[in-house]
C-alpha cells in the first residue's frame, strides 16, 4: 500500500492520455497536458467526465459515479472534512482587542481653508499672491540623463495609431 502512494507521487512517472493513448505524459506535466489535449480532442473530451475528488481523473461518463465511489482521493477529502469539523468546536479565536486610533484630519475643512490656489503644472504662478515663494519662478526639472530631454510636443500622427499608412 506504502509503495503504491510513493510510487503515484513521483513526478517522473509515465502516464497515459485519457484523450489521445499514444501519449505518455511525466506525472508532473500531466495536469498541464490534460489541458491542451482536451482543447485537441473535444470529441473525446465529451465522453469523459472529470473526477471531483481529483482533476487529474477522466472517467467515461458512464463510470463516473462507480469512480466517485471508490475514488482513492475520496478518503483524503473525507479526512479533511472530518478534522475540520473536529477543530470547528475546539478552535475558537480570542476576540479582537484592536481599536481605530482616533483621527484629528479633516481633509474637507482643510480644502476650505487653503487660500492659495491649486497646483497646475506648467505655471509658475500656483503659488498665491501673499506667498513668500510667488516671487519664485519655478524651473522645470527633468529626471532624464543629460543626454536625453523631453519632447517638446508629439507628431501629429502617433507611429502605433498610423493603421499602416506609409506617409
Amino acid at each position: 500500500m506504502e509503495d503504491t502512494y510513493i510510487d503515484s507521487l513521483d513526478p517522473e512517472k509515465l502516464l497515459q492520455c485519457p484523450y489521445d493513448k499514444n501519449h505518455q505524459i511525466r506525472a508532473c506535466r500531466f495536469p498541464y497536458h490534460l489541458i491542451k489535449c482536451r482543447k485537441n480532442h473535444p470529441d473525446v473530451a465529451n465522453k469523459l467526465a472529470t473526477c471531483p475528488f481529483n482533476a487529474r481523473h477522466q472517467v467515461p461518463r458512464a463510470e463516473i459515479s462507480r469512480h466517485i465511489s471508490s475514488c482513492d482521493d475520496k478518503s483524503c477529502i473525507e479526512q479533511d472534512v472530518v478534522n475540520q469539523s473536529r477543530n470547528l468546536g475546539q478552535d475558537t479565536l480570542a476576540e479582537s482587542t484592536w481599536q481605530c486610533p482616533p483621527c484629528d484630519e479633516d481633509w474637507d475643512k482643510d480644502l476650505w481653508e487653503q487660500t492659495s490656489t491649486p497646483f497646475v503644472w506648467g505655471t509658475s504662478s500656483f503659488c498665491g499672491n501673499n506667498s513668500p515663494a510667488s516671487n519664485i519662478v519655478m524651473e522645470h526639472k527633468s529626471n532624464l540623463a543629460s543626454t536625453m530631454r523631453v519632447p517638446k510636443s508629439l507628431p501629429y500622427i502617433l507611429p502605433w495609431k498610423n493603421n499602416g499608412n506609409a506617409q
